[in-house]
């Protein structure tokens, strides 16, 4: 299958969440949440069980299974595939692991231009259990989209350079300002590795996907555009002949969304901090914007949710098209119930 030809699941088109992407009619505004398939849920904690994280990420029925659950429970508008913004470097043969309470740990930090020999391609043989995962998947989901992801260039950058989860990003700005050439590099070949990754998921029956840039708000605007920006819209560029729906989305990102969308995603994510008619006029026309609640409104009462989430909606009233999610993800202390009565009062509000 080329990328000239749309795999665009014809059970997954006329849903709200994919009609919202395309900025078309909906009957409500669609809703998913990021992190929903996680630690907020009693039954993925039981499932996970013993299990290390990227262990879980490379079984095929157990990524079924996790996926699936916030689905069945919450009544979302979307599943996102469950995995880690790790697993291709994992895949292509990276010394890494996902360490409980750290995050992300590299082995061998990448530090120099020797450094990137060790980036190969990524093909599918190198995940077999995606492609395997997401045929069972969108079996068991029918009309429901399935949101395919992977770790943007700059995002997987940081982690590789730092070794680790970083506070300062020291390293990854020093080769980013010091060596520009070197940075280029490595961020191209991270967006041929992305780009792959994201490739399968929608040749395995992905119906989006979303492109997680979660450090990327530490950026300056003139330094995203010049150091960050070619390689994210390398890598929507090489999907966008699948015809699904590109979403980007990252962390603190209030001052680059106007550059987000540049990059060339259809939909572009919005964190709490920015409200979503504001965001519209800072990305402009043409896309449609997904977001925001922060996360924490969770926390408190029924009343309180609601009308926090109200003003979400009202703030999105006139954007050309709107899908709900939270500002970040789901933080993992979240009371399920919670999530469930959300997704409930969107749809019953927002109900045509």
């Amino acid at each position: 299958m080329t990328a000239n030809t749309s795999t665009q699941p014809t059970a997954t088109y006329d849903s709200a969440f994919l009609k919202a992407c395309r900025r078309e009619p909906v009957p409500h505004t669609p809703v998913w949440f990021m992190r929903q398939a996680g630690r907020s849920l009693p039954e993925y904690r039981k499932v996970r069980e013993g299990i290390p994280m990227l262990e879980s990420c490379m079984r095929p029925e157990l990524v079924t299974e996790i996926t699936l659950q916030p689905v069945r429970r919450h009544h979302v508008d979307a599943a996102i595939y469950y995995s880690d913004i790790v697993v291709p470097l994992k895949a292509i043969g990276l010394g890494l692991d996902i360490k409980p309470g750290v995050g992300p740990v590299v082995d061998e930090p990448i530090r120099t231009r020797a450094d990137l020999a060790r980036l190969r391609d990524l093909t599918p043989e190198d995940v077999p259990y995606v492609t395997e995962a997401i045929g069972l998947l969108t079996k068991e989901l029918g009309p429901t989209p399935l949101i395919g992801f992977a770790g943007a260039p700059f995002t997987l950058a940081s982690y590789l350079v730092e070794g680790g989860p970083s506070r300062t990003y020291e390293n990854a700005k020093a080769m980013m300002y010091g060596d520009p050439q070197l940075w280029a590099d490595l961020l191209d070949r991270l967006a041929d590795i992305t780009a792959a990754f994201l490739k399968v998921q929608i040749e395995a029956g992905a119906s989006a996907v979303q492109l997680f840039d979660s450090w990327v708000g530490a950026l300056a605007p003139a330094d995203y555009r010049r150091s960050v920006m070619p390689a994210s819209a390398k890598v929507f560029e090489a999907v966008a002949g699948y015809g699904v729906p590109r979403i980007h989305f990252g962390v603190g990102t209030g001052e680059l969304l106007n550059l987000m969308g540049e990059a060339g995603a259809d939909v572009v994510g919005v964190d709490w901090r920015v409200p979503l008619d504001e965001a519209q006029r800072r990305v402009g026309p043409g896309k449609a914007l997904q977001g925001n609640l922060d996360p924490t409104v969770l926390f408190t009462d029924k009343d309180t949710v609601e009308s926090r989430a109200r003003e979400v909606l009202d703030a999105a009233a006139g954007l050309e098209g709107h899908v709900f999610n939270l500002g970040h993800g789901v933080v993992p202390n979240t009371d399920p119930d919670a999530l469930t009565r959300l997704v409930e009062y969107v749809h019953t509000a927002t109900a045509r």
